[in-house]
């Protein structure tokens, strides 16, 4: 890497560390950051660049997707379908080492499937579950911690917004990258569940045993209220990986169903549809600010020639291709401190794709292996998005939660090894894809 290049890398990274301490929201970061890269450094016009990339950024069909997911979650979050899945659970869990802990793994991965993001999925199973663990005696540090950890699961568990960025970005198939998160997804949620039941058998006092007890009837009745969640999963996942329909269509029908089973849950006026329809217009954009702020500035970075200087420079130090994965780990984890999850995923891919596929990794498997990446920076402060969402919850700083989160944090750095060691565990079912 030439010396100018080095400086010009610098002052660009530096202008973006600068804005982003400042406090100025992320997608204008992104683009001032870009707008000073181009002035300072290219005879290209800035303004002009700046139009043609947001125009091609919002163009792509795909992106129609993004608000209907969001939607489909928005809705369902205020049907109170969720507290009644609470409440079917208890009678299956109530018993079991770690008690009703289990819960906040077993909801978060049911309510990830129909939500698409991490925060929703904190934030609508923390409201059920932390008061009815305080009441119950539970032990804060592992109901917050794995409230934390278990929430990441909106990012990887489909349909997730991320992932739907991701594919759009890497140009691969939305329907597979939504297929090759459902095994990884259910080996973190079997991991973290396995972590609780140890603790609960090392140390029952986690978890005190209530009183009561459910008959069989009891907990088959309660299956019921399961069925909706389970319904609208088969609606939208069983469509795309039947190839009846394509992700933007599955996430329309994703919405009638949630509406269908909203009136019927007899929770659903105008009122609602009205904070539904700005919960999800706020939610998109949020995530399209950040999506065309990184898209404008890695298409600077690209006429200045950095991602090339950079590939090319990691590319001369030889590593093996697991050695290029540790080491891309670690920078996300270091990036993961300070930037959101989008913005890490659309700054940093056209640096990181071309040499992982150069490794002879697959581009489906990177955008899982990223997500998971992704995930650890939902639960590393200080701005790990789950733990400001608990701390509204619960009152408790930041610091202490990213404590009680550690062990789940580690946890997920496991599931990665194991996923980059066994990487067919999220490529087989996207082979297997109808209609590929």
């Amino acid at each position: 890497m030439e010396v100018s290049m080095a400086y010009m890398s610098l002052i660009v990274f530096g202008i973006l560390f600068l804005a982003l301490a400042s406090g100025i929201w992320v997608g204008f970061s992104l683009y001032i950051v870009g707008f000073i890269g181009m002035v300072l450094f290219s005879s290209l016009p800035a303004g002009n660049n700046m139009a043609s990339s947001l125009w091609a950024t919002c163009e792509k069909w795909e992106y129609v997707a993004l608000p209907l997911f969001i939607l489909m979650g928005e809705i369902l979050y205020r049907s109170g379908i969720s507290e009644k899945l609470f409440k079917s659970l208890v009678p299956w869990l109530y018993r079991l080492p770690g008690g009703l802990l289990l819960m906040n793994i077993i909801s978060c991965t049911l309510f990830a499937a129909v939500s698409g993001s991490s925060a929703a999925t904190t934030a609508t199973v923390g409201r059920i579950t932390l008061s009815e663990f305080d009441k119950l005696g539970y032990d804060k540090r592992l109901a917050m911690g794995s409230l934390a950890g278990a929430g990441t699961l909106g990012f990887l568990i489909p349909p997730s917004l991320i992932m739907i960025v991701y594919a759009i970005l890497a140009e691969v198939s939305i329907g597979k990258m939504f297929m090759a998160g459902i095994l990884p997804g259910l080996l973190l949620a079997g991991i973290y569940s396995s972590y609780i039941i140890y603790r609960g058998i090392k140390n029952p006092a986690i978890a005190p045993r209530t009183q009561e007890s459910y008959s069989w009837k009891e907990r088959m009745v309660g299956l019921k209220d399961i069925a909706p969640v389970l319904i609208l999963i088969l609606m939208v996942l069983g469509s795309i990986y039947g190839g009846i329909a394509t992700p933007t269509e599955a996430a329309a029908l994703g919405v009638l169903g949630a509406t269908i089973f909203a009136y019927i849950n007899q929770r659903m006026n105008k009122k609602i549809i009205f904070e539904c329809l700005i919960g999800a217009v706020k939610t998109n954009a949020m995530i399209m600010l950040i999506v065309v702020g990184a898209g404008f500035l890695s298409r600077v970075m690209g006429f200045l020639g950095i991602p090339a200087a950079i590939t090319t420079a990691i590319t001369e130090l030889n590593l093996s291709p697991y050695m290029l994965m540790l080491l891309l780990g670690g920078f996300y984890i270091i990036l993961g401190c300070l930037l959101d999850g989008f913005s890490i995923v659309v700054m940093t891919l056209p640096i990181a794709l071309p040499m992982v596929t150069a490794a002879g990794f697959d581009p489906i498997w990177f955008g899982i292996y990223l997500i998971l990446m992704v995930e650890v920076s939902q639960i590393t402060p200080p701005v790990g998005f789950n733990l400001f969402v608990i701390q509204g919850l619960t009152g408790e700083p930041i610091v202490q939660i990213a404590k009680y989160a550690f062990p789940f944090f580690l946890l997920m750095l496991f599931t990665t090894a194991i996923l980059t060691i066994f990487p067919e565990i999220a490529l087989v079912l996207p082979k297997l894809m109808v209609g590929k």
